[in-house]
């Protein structure tokens, strides 16, 4: 399963989003407003938990300033990938798309589609102002 998140224009450079998005307390701030829980477990790595959801650990798997940045899951039953592109588009504004790929079966795949859609889509629009 691939879902992209739509493509999300930060007023800061393509060098500023790289930084922003590898410092993993910082997605505290893109939450949705949801979430019943946020720690930082180590400095790559954190786990939240959003109403009515199970946690989720994720931690930094790659980093390519300041292009790329990807998440995926650290433990649990799932296992899926989080991916940032950032394009820078002038010397200061960048793009960034978010990226979610997991390998499910089809009952789990209908069942989760929905909300990972919109945790990716909610991520990517509270970055303008945050970032």
């Amino acid at each position: 399963m691939k879902l992209e998140s739509p493509k999300t224009t930060i007023p800061k450079s393509a060098q500023e989003t790289f930084d922003f998005l590898s410092d993993v307390k910082n997605f505290e701030k893109l939450m949705p407003e949801n979430i019943s829980k946020f720690e930082v477990l180590e400095d790559d790595k954190f786990l939240f938990a959003l109403k009515g959801m199970p946690e989720i650990v994720l931690k930094k798997k790659e980093a390519v300033a300041p292009h790329k940045i990807v998440l995926g899951a650290a433990g649990g039953k799932l296992d899926f990938s989080l991916t940032g592109h950032i394009t820078e588009i002038a010397a200061d504004k960048s793009e960034v798309e978010l990226v979610f790929e997991g390998e499910f079966n089809a009952m789990m795949a209908m069942m989760i589609k929905g909300p990972i859609n919109k945790f990716i889509e909610t991520l990517a629009t509270n970055m303008p102002a945050q970032v």
